[in-house]
């Protein structure tokens, strides 16, 4: 146990020194995303699960720098950002200031999110699920933290097994990511595709064994979200997993 544990605790390190490295670059393409047409395709898919009312208190896993709850908290929800890298959840706190959208910013771990149980009407994440050494420890630990009925709304891909070589713009979303920061990537993808299962199917399953009811899987969301190549394009194909408590 103690050797996993030295395993996990070595990718998160690595995880959060990959994305401390990365975060103000990742800001300026998220502000981006958020003044684009991508804002309105995210929020419809969000919305295709969230419940209608507004005020919802929404827990976004892996807020990166905030872009979703920038986006939800617009709509009239009360957002609360979580992420491992300091670094991201300084450029969130930052943007939300210049944004005028308020939400709460914390550096915390996905897998052991610090709040009580039955705090949350929704939780949303996106690109997140894959980089967690422990993800059934994760799902267990977001079961708890809804309400009754309340609903995990995760866009993901199964990142860890991607080995295509894809044709992308020249303004494409990595463009600024240097060679040291590539190589950083594919090693984190070896080290977490030993500890983990093809997705989605995984998912489905661990979420069924957590106490997830009413489980909807889309894997054709990608195709609707980037619909043409452009700066946020990204070819790797995404699913969203939908479940309720």
């Amino acid at each position: 146990m103690s050797e996993v544990n030295d395993i996990n605790k070595k990718i998160k390190e690595e995880m959060t020194d990959y994305w401390s490295s990365r975060a103000e670059t990742f800001n300026e393409l998220k502000i981006q995303e958020l003044n684009s047409d991508m804002r309105g395709r995210w929020l419809k898919e969000l919305q295709t699960y969230l419940p209608a009312e507004k005020g919802l208190r929404i827990l976004d896993i892996g807020t990166g720098t905030g872009f979703f709850c920038f986006l939800l908290g617009a709509e009239g929800h009360v957002l609360t950002g979580i992420d491992l890298t300091e670094k991201m959840i300084l450029e969130a706190r930052k943007s939300s200031s210049i944004l005028g959208i308020p939400a709460e910013f914390y550096v915390m771990d996905a897998e052991m999110p610090d709040f009580p149980d039955n705090s949350f009407d929704a939780i949303v994440t996106r690109n997140v699920a894959w980089t967690l050494p422990d993800l059934k420890k994760a799902y267990e630990k977001w079961h708890n933290l809804l309400k009754e009925d309340g609903v995990l709304i995760n866009f993901d891909g199964d990142y860890s097994r991607e080995n295509e070589q894809h044709k992308l713009p020249e303004n494409h979303a990595h463009s600024k990511i240097t060679q040291e920061q590539w190589s950083a990537y594919e090693h984190l993808k070896t080290e977490l595709r030993p500890i983990s299962n093809p997705r989605p199917a995984w998912d489905v399953q661990l979420l069924k064994s957590a106490g997830f009811k009413e489980i909807i899987l889309d894997e054709q969301v990608g195709h609707r979200i980037y619909s043409e190549i452009n700066q946020f394009y990204n070819p790797t194909p995404i699913f969203t997993i939908a479940a309720r408590k």
